[in-house]
């Protein structure tokens, strides 16, 4: 089974709960991003990254924007059931931005990233990275991506919503940027069944295909 959470920030009980502990061996837990278990790079999170990837199920996470993102640069490029991702320690993963994987048969387009709307307050290179927000690049690696699956995927994995599901939430949405407009073009031009995004800190379903998440663990095949 495939199952979906929203931000972690690094908060190891989230991974100890009830709901964490029913997942059998080679079940597969993606994190909506804010992983934040790569921060300092210290022998302490060494340490406990080691551990995350000896889980008996498969941690994958797309990042946030409280995820060092210089170093999670540093984790090596790896094949990863049908896509690139970055290998941070055995079983555990980072997703890629634009990449299309197949996790147990399910098509899944991933795509981390954020805007920090405290970033003023914060460091760069330390707190807070101009990369939070993707390059043309990636974004057209990402269209060429779904373009060769035929702009059809079974579920999309997020951090950051399209401004379609910023409005609904009646979320401040006088500011808009490059990620949250590529994300309404995905919305308008590809077809899929679910998207999963955290963020916004909310466990919210919002009919027919958003699902907003943060403390909860679902089933990405559930019906929402």
């Amino acid at each position: 089974m495939v199952y979906v959470t929203g931000d972690i920030h690094a908060d190891i009980e989230r991974l100890k709960s009830r709901a964490v502990k029913r997942l059998k061996r080679n079940d597969t837990l993606i994190v909506c991003g804010d992983f934040g278990f790569v921060w300092d790079g210290s022998k302490t999170e060494q340490k406990l990254l080691k551990w995350l990837g000896k889980r008996r199920y498969h941690l994958l996470f797309v990042e946030g924007t409280h995820d060092n993102l210089d170093l999670l640069a540093q984790y090596p490029e790896v094949d990863y059931c049908g896509g690139r991702a970055r290998q941070i320690s055995g079983r555990c993963h980072q997703l890629l931005r634009g990449e299309v994987y197949t996790i147990e048969e399910n098509r899944v387009f991933a795509f981390g990233g954020g805007e920090s709307a405290d970033m003023d307050t914060r460091v760069q290179g330390e707190s807070w990275w101009a990369q939070e927000l993707p390059s043309e690049q990636e974004l057209e690696h990402a269209r060429e991506q779904l373009q060769a699956h035929g702009n059809e995927v079974d579920y999309i994995v997020t951090h950051q919503p399209s401004n379609i599901v910023t409005s609904f939430l009646d979320m401040d949405n006088n500011h808009t940027n490059q990620l949250a407009s590529f994300l309404d073009e995905v919305s308008q031009q590809v077809r899929y069944q679910h998207w999963f995004f955290g963020y916004c800190h909310i466990d919210k379903i919002i009919p027919p295909k958003y699902h907003a998440l943060y403390q909860e663990v679902v089933p990405m095949n559930g019906k929402l």
